[in-house]
This record gives structure tokens, sequence and C-alpha cells, in this order.
């Protein structure tokens, strides 16, 4: 975790000249439907469909803001500003397609204010720089999980949860003959 964040860090301090952040996400899966029916149909999704895809932010568009941090960390929490706060307003935010902003909207509806700006905090950190590149890095998967494309069923995965119904169903009704015989068996017949 703390590579990742020193190297997003670096990657914000590199890239902080050309006013665009680029971050690459190993977690975000993007499945396309040419490669979807290749894929095992176990329901699973496997490692394999991850890839990485840069996520590009401008700095200039973003608003950020240092104040001091909460917890444990001794008289430097008193005297120094770590905590990040990264703000930008999201229904003008046009690098942003419209669908995907649709998607960050409702999927944060609690990190939105009321002038519309979205707001990230981090104070993982007692450096600066890597709180500012936590929250950049926190948009950025907001971003690519509201891009993310639902994975369409095959054939063979509909087949399969129908076999798996049945087989539940099956199984149900057998329990409850057992159940009833057993009912059955404690009855006193007074005739």
């Amino acid at each position: 975790m703390a590579s990742r964040i020193a190297r997003c860090s670096f990657l914000l301090l590199s890239c902080a000249e050309k006013n665009i952040v680029s971050l690459h996400r190993s977690v975000v899966r993007r499945l396309s439907d040419s490669t979807s029916s290749s894929k095992p149909c176990c329901g699973t999704p496997g490692a394999d469909d991850a890839e990485d895809t840069p996520v590009h932010i401008p700095l200039d568009r973003l608003t950020v803001s240092y104040s001091r941090s909460s917890g444990p960390g001794g008289q430097h929490v008193n005297k120094t500003n770590t905590k990040a706060e990264v703000r930008f307003h999201l229904h003008t935010a046009d690098w942003i397609p419209e669908d995907v902003r649709q998607k960050v909207l409702e999927k944060n509806k609690n990190r939105i204010t009321k002038a519309g700006e979205l707001l990230v905090t981090s104070e993982v950190s007692r450096s600066q720089q890597r709180n500012l590149s936590d929250c950049i890095q926190k948009i950025s998967a907001m971003i690519a999980e509201a891009s993310e494309k639902p994975r369409q069923a095959s054939a063979e995965d509909i087949a399969l949860r129908a076999a798996r119904l049945e087989k539940r169903n099956k199984e149900r009704l057998r329990q409850k003959k057992i159940h009833s015989a057993i009912k059955h068996s404690r009855r006193v017949d007074f005739d």
C-alpha cells in the first residue's frame, strides 16, 4: 500500500507541470463483448480480465486545500496542515463523460456538497503529497468504477444458473417430503 502511494505521489509530482495526472488502476475491469465469450462461464471474474487503464485527471480543474489532521501524531499534528481536501464541480467536469458523471453522482451522493462539488478527503499519512495522491487515487477509482460496464451473461451462464435452480428446487422438495413423513409418523390414530 505504501509503495503504491509513493508511486502515485511520484506520478503526481512528475506530471504536475503538464497539469494532467495519469494513474494506472490494475483493479479496473474492462470487459469487451468480444472477449467475454472466450472467458470461463463459472460466473466468477478472474484476475486475467483486469488491465491497466489510465484515468486522466486535469489538475487545473481541481481545488486542493489542506487542513490539520485528526488522530495520533504528537505535536506534529498541531503544527502542520497535512489533511488534503480535493474538490471539483461535478456537473461542469467535461473531462468525464456524461453517463459516467451521472453514475458517480448516484454512487457518491454523500460526497456531493450543496454547491454540486465532489469532495474527497484523505488523512492517512502525515505527508501532504501522499494525502493528495491518495485523494486523486480515490477520484480515479470512483471514475473507473462508474465507467465499468456490467458483464453480459452468456448462454452457458444462463444454462448453469437454470441447472442450479432446478437442483435447489429438487432438494427443497425432497426435504419437505422427509419432514412430512416424520410428522405423519408422529401422528396418533384414535379410531
